[in-house]
């Protein structure tokens, strides 16, 4: 039960918070400054903008009060479980390895606080408890093969490789950015701006190490160094990912896009700066329209003057219109078509919410993986297979979609009936080769050959073969 939860679940995390993902996975935007490329100069400040320091001071304490609400509240939901790997040695005193320096605060006028903030309790740092990132400014004196990958509205996000051959992704304020090239023109003030710019950066970073999870992007350490004439810049340190492509998750079977398994068989969150548990305060319903390029919501103002379910609302109509759209229904059984037609109808009207939602999912993924989905065959005859135990069909492949190789036709069945069914439906299928090898909801992967002239034996697996006359 856990592990279906957590399978379906993870189709959840794809739409949690999915416009800041596809800002990075699938919409680079300017290329950042390279090291040692002057990322030209700041504005001068026009008339008036002076007088807008204050309102400057006045978003960034509310970006670094944000920051600290997320801290507080002790260890975070992963605080006290051993690390799932290590990526090198980090022992205290390991060759060529230290803590990063000591954060020195540095006031802002107008009542704004010091840079760079020190952590607080359960977010991440030197001082934190649990096994929090313990990569450091060190670990990137030495790294090798940077890459830049792409940028969105804040960050700008490098590939390189640790001297331990490890591939990271890197994470820092994007210089040539929106977020910080329009701030600076507002204020004329590009310190001032860039803490503006990094507290969103910090947020994720908090927000990281206190959602541990498995489709969670894993964060490793950080660092703040001098860069340019700004002093005590933040970059994380996190695992490094692969962008959401359309295209490839399509090729793949029904099933595994069911489970949205793209890389290593896990999906993962990986921008938490635009995150936000709170809902959005209101004084009417006009105060709580959803806005979409096709379409617009309005939801109810309650009477504590939050938009309900806003935040739910928001990340399930996404899901709706990247993911189910088209991976739902696209290549599935047909048995399971009307039921998946009607989660996507609901989901695209808003007319479920998120328990409702999963709840469906959980009774497709429970008629498949139970085989109750298969339809009776209807045919009044069918070819007899010969049964050749401890065998195989090296040779004789032929290509089918959607298959789990790419060269030939492998997929998954429930049962022995299901991979007969399969056969007869190919027009050039005249045996097939039974593994023990399993997919995720415990089906069995089928080889399906167009012949058997070359038989060889094998423990492991078990062919089938069409019985002549």
């Amino acid at each position: 039960m856990r592990r279906r939860r957590a399978a379906v679940a993870a189709g959840f995390c794809a739409s949690f918070l999915l416009g800041s993902v596809l800002n990075v996975l699938f919409a680079p935007g300017s290329e950042p400054p390279r090291p040692g490329q002057s990322p030209g100069p700041s504005p001068d400040p026009g008339p008036g903008r002076r007088g807008g320091r204050g309102e400057l001071a006045r978003q960034i304490r509310a970006r670094y009060e944000e920051v600290q609400r997320y801290s507080r509240g002790g260890p975070g939901p992963g605080a006290g479980r051993p690390e799932r790997r290590r990526l090198m040695d980090l022992a205290p005193g390991g060759p060529g390895l230290q803590r990063p320096r000591p954060p020195r605060a540095r006031p802002l006028p107008d009542g704004a606080p010091g840079w760079p903030p020190a952590p607080g309790p359960g977010s991440p740092g030197p001082g934190s408890s649990g096994p929090g990132p313990r990569l450091g400014c060190a670990a990137l004196r030495n790294v090798s093969g940077a890459q830049y990958v792409g940028s969105g509205y804040t960050k700008a996000v490098y590939r390189v490789r640790l001297p331990g051959g490890v591939a990271v992704a890197l994470k820092a304020v994007d210089f040539s950015g929106h977020d910080l090239g329009s701030c600076v023109r507002e204020f004329g003030a590009r310190r001032g701006c860039y803490r503006l710019a990094a507290h969103k950066l910090l947020k994720e970073m908090v927000l990281l190490e206190r959602l541990r999870h498995p489709n969670v992007l894993q964060l490793y350490g950080y660092c703040y160094q001098d860069s340019e004439d700004i002093p005590d810049t933040l970059t994380t340190i996190t695992e490094l990912g692969a962008p959401v492509e359309m295209i490839q998750l399509l090729q793949t079977s029904w099933e595994d896009r069911f489970r949205f398994v793209l890389v290593d068989g896990e999906l993962k969150v990986t921008d938490l700066d635009d995150a936000r548990v709170e809902e959005t305060p209101c004084t009417g319903s006009a105060d709580c329209t959803l806005e979409f390029p096709a379409r617009n919501f309005t939801l109810p103002c309650s009477a504590q003057g939050w938009c309900e379910a806003m935040n739910e609302k928001r990340n399930l109509y996404n899901a709706y219109r990247f993911f189910f759209t088209y991976l739902l229904p696209h290549s599935a059984p047909p048995s399971l078509r009307p039921l998946l037609d009607s989660i996507v109808n609901a989901t695209g009207e808003l007319t479920w919410g998120v328990d409702e939602t999963l709840a469906q999912l959980e009774k497709v993924l429970h008629l498949y993986r139970s085989g109750q989905y298969l339809q009776n065959s209807t045919e009044a005859s069918r070819a007899e297979y010969q049964h050749l135990p401890g065998s195989t069909i090296p040779q004789e492949d032929y290509r089918c979609w959607p298959s789990y190789h790419h060269g030939s036709c492998l997929l998954s069945v429930f049962n022995l009936a299901e991979a007969v069914d399969i056969c007869e439906s190919h027009a050039q299928c005249q045996a097939f080769v039974v593994t023990n090898q399993t997919t995720w909801t415990g089906r069995q992967l089928v080889f399906f050959k167009t012949g058997w002239s070359h038989v060889v034996p094998d423990p492991s697996k078990t062919a089938y073969v069409r019985a002549s006359g």
